[in-house]
């Protein structure tokens, strides 16, 4: 169990590749400008889940035109403990922890550190020379130079082609990549990108989108453009300027009575926490690394707050992280049409990717895909975490659960039905609420 735990949280590869993510959604037809939220059906489903043994605990706050519009917690955050899900609950975001260090890394390119295009060995000279991997004969790994040199673009779009260490490739790039284990907790981040600019990439960089450690060597990147820690960095542009004062890698004394357990759930529907040593093992002593693609604590308040100063172009409370264009930017399809090899991101729905964000791309397609707007973005994490910013409908949405693997309920469907609907009667009676005179209905 440990093995899994640690390897699944060092990569994300189960974060979000589930197809367990779709939605009610009538037709094709795009949510947006008939969306208002319904605290009650909100409740309805989460509270559901719980009553009926599917969570042990879950909560979710939702804004919607600036305002909290739903919070709600249901279930226990530590069942053995009789500790219930609040406002406070301290979860790993594990994969969530990617679309923060997005954020960090852009405010660079605001200050002109860096293009996007820029080759990535210009800034991390380790990457000089990289091979790709082009076979393997008589038990040798081929290699061939790639066809043009990775870019800033590709890390942030998982592009690159970098391996992951996922069990299930057994190439010979796969095995020198767990040989070399770059997510060890006790690499810095300048050991983990040395170790991994050693692995040749696995497929020419710009062909594949592959889910993996661009996060990682984005987190380096910024070390190196500010020579400072990627922790220190994280304080001082994100967390601190947003009152972030719950989202760490360490956890403090205080902070472990609000941590939630971390729960495996069986193919029979049953629950059983997973060992403290093992779930807190990264967080509750520091480690050298800072990995920016997992790692994190947080709360829904915390959490909230990044989400909100997205979906309010780049500032909250009159402190700006981010200029509008480069949150516009961010949240905008990177992935050009010729790249139609996306491992499981096709799961996602109609969607692309941007800057550490999937991106919708066209409205769901039929009943089975996700409920959303177009022109939302959104990422989950490991253990059923969930984030998304819709500019159509000025909604932002926070959804923390604290089970593994990822998936087997249906929790991330019932959320977004229970905002994103389309049944008549739902209709008339948020129509009846808004007033006659709201710009955001249409019949």
């Amino acid at each position: 169990m440990k093995s899994l735990i640690i390897g699944l949280a060092l990569l994300g590869v189960g974060a979000c590749g589930s197809d367990n993510e779709p939605g009610r959604q009538e037709g094709s037809e795009s949510a947006a400008s008939t969306v208002l939220v319904d605290p009650a059906r909100i409740e309805t489903a989460l509270s559901g889940f719980v009553e009926r043994g599917e969570l042990v605990g879950v909560s979710a706050l939702v804004y919607e035109d600036g305002k909290e519009a739903y919070f709600g917690a249901f279930g226990m955050a530590d069942r053995e403990k009789e500790r219930p899900m609040s406002r406070d609950t301290l979860v790993r975001i594990f994969s969530m922890t990617k679309p923060l260090t997005g954020v960090v890394l852009m405010t660079f390119y605001e200050d002109g550190h860096f293009e996007l295009d820029d080759p990535l060995e210009k800034h991390l000279p380790e990457f000089a020379g990289i091979q790709v991997y082009a076979g393997e004969e008589n038990g040798e790994v081929l290699l061939e130079p790639p066809a043009r040199l990775p870019t800033i673009r590709d890390i942030l779009r998982h592009t690159a082609g970098f391996a992951n260490g996922d069990d299930s490739d057994q190439s010979g790039v796969g095995k020198r990549y767990r040989e070399l284990d770059p997510g060890n907790f006790e690499n810095t981040l300048e050991q983990m990108s040395e170790k991994l600019a050693s692995v040749p990439l696995l497929y020419q960089p710009g062909t594949r989108w592959y889910y993996g450690p661009s996060v990682d060597v984005q987190a380096r990147l910024v070390e190196v453009l500010s020579g400072k820690s990627y922790d220190l960095v994280l304080q001082e542009r994100l967390l601190d300027p947003l009152a972030m004062k719950d989202t760490q890698y360490t956890l403090r004394q205080d902070q472990l009575e609000r941590m939630s357990a971390l729960y495996e759930r069986h193919p029979d529907g049953s629950f059983t926490r997973v060992p403290d040593e093992i779930s807190l093992a990264f967080n509750i002593r520091e480690r050298p690394l800072k990995p920016g693609g997992w790692g994190l604590t947080s709360t829904l308040e915390d959490y909230m707050r990044f989400a909100r100063m997205l979906a309010n172009g780049g500032e909250l409370d009159g402190v700006r992280i981010l200029q509008a264009e480069t949150v516009r930017l961010m949240a905008t399809d990177a992935l050009p049409p010729e790249l139609t090899d996306r491992w499981w991101l096709v799961n996602k729905g109609q969607v692309g990717f941007g800057v550490d964000f999937a991106v919708r791309v066209a409205p769901p397609a039929n009943q089975a895909e996700a409920s959303g707007a177009v022109g939302e973005f959104f990422w989950d994490g490991l253990a059923n975490t969930l984030f998304w910013v819709d500019p159509q409908n000025d909604i932002a949405a926070v959804l923390f659960n604290h089970y593994w693997p990822f998936g087997k309920t249906e929790i991330q469907k019932e959320f977004r039905d229970a905002i994103y609907y389309r049944d008549e009667t739902a209709r008339a009676l948020n129509k009846a609420k808004a007033g006659p005179d709201s710009p955001r209905l249409s019949d």
